[in-house]
C-alpha cells in the first residue's frame, strides 16, 4: 500500500519528502535548501503531500513592532514627561519657564502624561499654572519599550505588559506589522513511506509533439493528475456592471424609436436655465448648486429677444413672466451643465419640425455634499417627443413601456412639480424589499419654454437619475459603491442576467 501511495507522488514531492524525513520539519527557505528546489515549487509540493496526508503545515502570525521616527526621538531624548519631571528637579516649577526648555507641543504631551502616570499635580494659582513633581520616576515602561526597539527592532515584545504596548501605539510612537510563518513537518505515515524506500525519476508533466514524434514518452513515467484538485479560477473579461446597464438603457431607448443626442458638458446658462424658463434669481442657479467656469459663451441670437420678453414680460401668450430685469451677460456664463435637459431643448430648437424623439445618456454636475446616495458628478437620461397631438396620456404610456423593459412591473404616477413643465408626474416603481420608489420626473414642455424657440407642438419630456437606478439594480446600498475599485465585487458580480 505504501508503494502505490509513493507512485502517485510527484519527483518534487518525493524530493520534499525525503529532505522532511531527514530534518523532520523545516521552514519554506530550509526545506527548499534541503530538497534543492526553488521556494515555490517547494511548498507547492509540501502543500500536495499535506493533502495526502503525509506533511501537516503550521502557520503562526506573530506580530512585530518598531518605532515611529517620534518614537526613535524619544528613545533617544527620553519622554517629554519625564524629561520635565527632570527638569524640575523634585520643585514647584510654573509653566512659564518651561517654554524656555521645552517645545509647546512637548509640554502640551508631558502634561497629560505627568498627571495620567500620577508623576505631577498640576495646579493653577493665581494667573500661574504650576507643575509639582509627585515623586521620583527612575524608569519608566514605556521609554523602557522604546529604547529597547531602537536597537532591536522589529521585535515581538512579547516579554513587556500589553497595556504599555497599547500605550504606545495610542500615542503613535510605535507601529505594528504581522508576519505570517510556516513550518512543515513529516507526519507518520510519511515518516512510514518514506522509511520504505523512494526513488525519484523525472516524470512527464506535459505532453509535447517533441516528445510524442521521438517516442520519449515510453521511457519516463506520465506525472499523475488528481482530477479532483480545485482547479485556478478563472475571471472572464466582461463589462463594468454599470456601464452594461447604461448600454441595456441605451439599447430600450433605440428600440422604442428614440434618437440618441449628444452635447457639450459645458453650457452657457442661457441654455442650462434661461431657455428652460428658469429665473435669474433661482436657488438652483446659485454657487452652491452650481459649478460656474470663469468663462462666457455664445448667445443664439434667434432667440435671445424672445426668451428676454418671456422672463421679463411673459411674451405673447398670455403668460406673466417674471417681471425684472434679464440680464444677457449673465446668461453667458458658462457653467458645467446640471441636467441633459440643456442638450434635448437645444435639441428641439434646431429640430422644431415634428416627429422628434430623441433621447440622451450623459454625465451632469452638481454641488452636492458626497454620502451614500449624492455624488457631485452622475448620468441623467433624459427623453423628449414632439409630435402633431400627444398628449399627456401619451407622456404616461412612453413611461410605462420603457419602466416595464427596464424590468419593473408595477408602475404608478403621483403629481409633481417641476420648473419647466406643467402638467408633471414623478413615476414610482415598485420593488419587493423596498416598496414605492420614486424614480425621475416627466411632464409637458411649458409654452414659456418652447414659444420663445418657435416650438409650435406638444413636447413630452421625462428624465431619471441612473444612479438611482442602479443601485436598485445592482443591489447596492452606498452610491459610491459604483465607482470603487473593487475587483473582487466586479469578479463576483455576473456578465449577465437572466
Amino acid at each position: 500500500m505504501a508503494s502505490d501511495k509513493s507512485s502517485t507522488l510527484t519527483a518534487n514531492e518525493k524530493r520534499i519528502l525525503l529532505a522532511l524525513n531527514k530534518v523532520k520539519s523545516a521552514g519554506p527557505q530550509k526545506l527548499a535548501a534541503e530538497s534543492g528546489l526553488q521556494i515555490d515549487a517547494a511548498m507547492q509540493a509540501a502543500f500536495l503531500l499535506a493533502k495526502k496526508g503525509l506533511a501537516n503545515i503550521v502557520e503562526e502570525t506573530i506580530v512585530l513592532y518598531s518605532p515611529t521616527p517620534e518614537g526613535e526621538l524619544y528613545a533617544r531624548q527620553g519622554l517629554p514627561e519625564l524629561r520635565i519631571l527632570a527638569y524640575a528637579e523634585g520643585k514647584p516649577t510654573p509653566l512659564i519657564e518651561l517654554k524656555d526648555a521645552f517645545s509647546d507641543k512637548e509640554i502640551s504631551i508631558a502634561l497629560g502624561w505627568l498627571k495620567r502616570k500620577g508623576l505631577a499635580s498640576i495646579e493653577k494659582k493665581g494667573k500661574e499654572v504650576i507643575i509639582t513633581p509627585l515623586k521620583t520616576h527612575k524608569k519608566d515602561p514605556q521609554e523602557e519599550v522604546l529604547r529597547y526597539l531602537l536597537a532591536h527592532h522589529p521585535e515581538t515584545l512579547t516579554s513587556y505588559p500589553s497595556a504599555t504596548i497599547q500605550e504606545l501605539l495610542g500615542r503613535d510612537l510605535i507601529r505594528c506589522t504581522e508576519r505570517t510563518s510556516r513550518v512543515i513537518a513529516i507526519t507518520n505515515e510519511g515518516r512510514k513511506l518514506a522509511r520504505k524506500g523512494i526513488e525519484i525519476e523525472e516524470d512527464i508533466g506535459q505532453l509535447t509533439p517533441d516528445l510524442i514524434r521521438s517516442g520519449e514518452w515510453k521511457k519516463k513515467p506520465l506525472r499523475p493528475y488528481d482530477i479532483h484538485a480545485p482547479s485556478t479560477r478563472i475571471f472572464a473579461a466582461k463589462k463594468h456592471p454599470y456601464q452594461r446597464l447604461l448600454d441595456e438603457m441605451r439599447q430600450i431607448c433605440l428600440e422604442m424609436g428614440f434618437e440618441e443626442i449628444k452635447g457639450n458638458h459645458i453650457q452657457a446658462s442661457f441654455w442650462n436655465f434661461d431657455a428652460l424658463f428658469q429665473p435669474q434669481d433661482h436657488p438652483a442657479r446659485e454657487m452652491q448648486d452650481t459649478f460656474y467656469l470663469d468663462s462666457k459663451g455664445k448667445l443664439p441670437g434667434e432667440y435671445v429677444q424672445n426668451v428676454k420678453e418671456m422672463h421679463e414680460h411673459g411674451g405673447d401668450i398670455g403668460s406673466t413672466g417674471w417681471g425684472g430685469h434679464w440680464s444677457e451677460e449673465l446668461a453667458k456664463t458658462n457653467v458645467l451643465r446640471t441636467h441633459t435637459t440643456a442638450i434635448t431643448i437645444k435639441y428641439l430648437a434646431d429640430n422644431p419640425n415634428p416627429p422628434v424623439k430623441a433621447f440622451c445618456i450623459g454625465r451632469v454636475y452638481r454641488r452636492e455634499a458626497i454620502d451614500a446616495t449624492h455624488l457631485p458628478e452622475f448620468e441623467q437620461l433624459e427623453g423628449v417627443v414632439m409630435d402633431e397631438g400627444v398628449s399627456f396620456k401619451n407622456l404616461l404610456g412612453c413611461l410605462v413601456e420603457f419602466y416595464h423593459r427596464v424590468g419593473f412591473k408595477d408602475v404608478r404616477f403621483r403629481p409633481g412639480y417641476f420648473p419647466y413643465t406643467e402638467p408633471s408626474v414623478e413615476p414610482e416603481v415598485y420593488v419587493p424589499e423596498l416598496g414605492w420608489i420614486e424614480l425621475g420626473g416627466a411632464g409637458i414642455f411649458r409654452q414659456e419654454v418652447t414659444a420663445p424657440l418657435g416650438i409650435e407642438h406638444p413636447v413630452l419630456a421625462w428624465g431619471l437619475g441612473v444612479g438611482r437606478l442602479a443601485m436598485l439594480r445592482l443591489g447596492l446600498r452606498d452610491l459610491r459603491d459604483i465607482y470603487a475599485p473593487d475587483i473582487d465585487w466586479l469578479r463576483r458580480y455576473p456578465a449577465c442576467q437572466l
